[in-house]
Order: structure tokens, then C-alpha cells, then sequence
């Protein structure tokens, strides 16, 4: 019944998102492959779930793969190209290198969709189901996918370097990077944080807030004394800076909304996630309140907002293609030598 009110919710939001959208935004839908693909979700979920066999963190690092997509030039794949003479990949871009991951995994869903169809559907909408499949299987809501995005033929290191939030944002950053991609500054921003329930991050985007918050000499004053004591032990000053922890401190590997609570006791991991609740006179505290007290709002929140970012300008009808393989551009084999695999990108989130 939980799951059939979430589908319902979404489908009242899709209603509400397409009633202003734009004429690419209106071509997309839920039924755009029932004819072409119909079983694309469950391919996509077994493929998901065989990796959620040996990597529990791939939910976390899947669902980052898509809000990096978005914000940068839209959803369109643009992030799963690797380098070429002819693209500049986002893979190496600050808040991407040694950093996204889920590549490889990637690459098995649309090998396996490719088997059954074809040509037919896009690595963007890989990516958009996998997001929510990922959530789904780690105990969060489901939802009704709009679907019909094509892949980019390009990518854009430099705007993914200027548009992606990063650990160390203040409030005041993390709203601009929200509104300058068209989404809100408020429940978006505080909706589509709680994807920090799961997953993990390294040391080395956060461990300033350790030992020398803002150049001050000191740890942030918004960091649990006891959390700060932990981490510290983890994170030594001068150390290892790819050693990973649990965004979530307390339930790491869930999608619930134990984040928000962790806010509120100031052991939100990154000072992003901080930001949110401890900075003075923020309206997305009392979002944060609600969310903490009441999962089902948060879980309809982040669908909501899930839904929204996933219609920032799509390619649709005859822009762009679909990608035979999501590394690279149909027809392109100038592969440089250094390659943009998984392999090479040592992993966060």
C-alpha cells in the first residue's frame, strides 16, 4: 500500500510538472517504451540487484550519477562519456574526479538492455531508472519514471565545475547552484540532500571541518564533539584522504530519513548537509524538522523533486541519439590512451 500511495503522489506531481513544462519536457513519458522496451525497469533491476551482491555503496553511487548528469546540461548521458579527441569528459571535472563511480554497472544495464532491445533505449534513461530502482531497493519509495530522453552528442567539463554543489558549500552556494539549474533553493535542495542517507564519502571532503574549519584553526563549531573525536581517529590530519565513512552514521546502507535526524544532533557528515540546519535563519531548517518527524513527507518530497530534476532539459524527438554504448558517441572510436574508466576513479558516494 506504501509503494501504491508514492506511485499515486507521483503521478499527481507528473501532472503538475508537465502542466508548465516545456514542449521537450511534455514529449516525455511513463509509457514511452511499452511498446519498444516494456520490461527495460525489471532488466535494469536485476542487473542492479546482482550488484547490489558485491557492492552495497552502488544504489548510493548510482543515484549521484544522475544528479550529476542533471545539473549539468540536463539529463542526457553527458556524464558517462569518456575521453576522446573530441570530448572533454566530465568524469575529470573536481567534483567527478576520483570521485563518481558506477560506471562499469552502467555498462552491464545497457549491455542487457541492448540484448532485448536494441538501439531503443537511451543511457540517459538508464541512468533515470537506475536512480530510482536504486532508492527502491535500499528501502525508499518507488515511482513512476517519465521516460524518452535522448543522449548528448558532447560534454561540458567546465560547467560541470561550475554547476555541481560540492561538500565545503555554504547554504548561500548550495541555493544558488539549485536556482540556476531550475530547481527550487528550498525543498528541492533539502529533499534531494536526503539522498546522503546512503552511501559513503572520503575524508578529504570533509576534513577541514575537522581541523581547520574556514582557516579558523579550529573544527567547525556546528560538528558533534563526539562525532568530531571519531572522525578524527579516521581522518587524521595529514592522512589518507580516500579513506571512506558513512554519510548516514546511522542507518549507512538504508533510504530513510534518519539524515535529517542526524542533522539535527549536528552529525550531518559534509558541511553541505550541515548548512541546511545549523546555519542562522535558514528556511530549510524547518524542511529538515519536517522531514526528520515524518519520513512519508520526505519520501514524497524527494519524489517530487526526484521527478522535477530528472525533466531539466531533456534531448527528445530527433535531438540528440541513443548511444549504442554510453562511453562514447555512436560512430566515434578516437579513444584516447588515458582512459575514464571506473578503474581509474578512485570512489566516493
Amino acid at each position: 500500500m506504501a509503494s501504491l500511495r508514492y506511485l499515486l503522489a507521483a503521478a499527481l506531481v507528473v501532472a503538475f510538472v508537465l502542466e508548465g513544462s516545456s514542449p521537450a519536457q511534455a514529449q516525455l513519458s511513463p509509457f514511452f517504451y511499452s511498446s519498444t522496451c516494456p520490461n527495460v525497469t525489471n532488466i535494469i533491476r536485476e542487473v542492479l540487484k546482482n550488484a547490489f551482491l558485491s557492492d552495497i555503496r552502488i544504489g548510493a553511487s548510482l543515484i549521484r550519477l544522475h544528479f550529476h548528469d542533471c545539473f549539468v546540461n540536463g539529463c542526457d548521458a553527458s556524464i558517462l562519456l569518456d575521453n576522446t579527441t573530441t570530448i572533454v569528459s566530465e568524469k575529470f571535472a573536481g567534483p567527478n574526479i576520483n570521485s563518481a563511480r558506477g560506471f562499469e554497472v552502467v555498462d552491464d544495464m545497457k549491455a542487457a538492455v541492448e540484448r532485448a532491445c536494441p538501439g531503443v533505449v537511451s543511457c540517459a534513461d538508464i541512468l533515470t531508472i537506475a536512480a530510482e530502482e536504486s532508492v527502491a531497493l535500499s528501502g525508499g519509495p518507488s515511482w513512476t519514471n517519465l521516460l524518452g530522453r535522448r543522449d548528448s552528442r558532447t560534454a561540458n567539463r567546465t560547467l560541470a565545475n561550475e554547476n555541481l554543489p560540492g561538500p565545503n558549500n555554504t547554504l548561500t552556494r548550495l541555493k544558488d547552484r539549485f536556482r540556476n539549474v531550475g530547481l527550487n533553493d528550498n525543498f528541492d535542495l533539502v529533499a534531494l540532500s536526503g539522498a546522503h542517507t546512503f552511501g559513503r564519502a572520503q575524508c578529504r571532503t570533509f576534513s577541514d571541518r575537522l581541523f581547520n574549519f574556514n582557516n579558523t584553526g579550529n573544527p567547525d563549531p556546528t560538528l558533534n564533539t563526539t562525532l568530531l573525536q571519531q572522525l578524527r581517529q579516521l581522518c587524521p590530519q595529514g592522512g589518507n584522504g580516500s579513506v571512506l565513512t558513512n554519510l548516514d552514521v546511522t542507518t549507512p546502507d538504508l533510504f530513510d530519513n534518519k539524515y535529517f535526524f542526524n542533522l539535527q544532533i549536528r552529525k550531518g557528515l559534509l558541511q553541505s548537509d550541515q548548512e541546511l540546519f545549523s546555519t542562522p535563519g535558514a528556511d530549510t531548517a524547518a524542511i529538515v524538522n519536517v522531514f526528520s518527524s515524518n519520513q512519508a513527507a520526505f519520501f514524497q518530497s524527494f519524489v517530487i523533486s526526484m521527478i522535477r530534476m530528472g525533466n531539466l532539459r531533456p534531448l527528445t524527438g530527433n535531438q540528440g541519439e541513443i548511444r549504442l554504448n554510453c562511453r562514447r558517441v555512436n560512430g566515434n572510436s578516437n579513444i584516447e590512451t588515458r582512459s575514464s574508466s571506473e578503474g581509474d576513479l578512485i570512489s566516493s558516494f
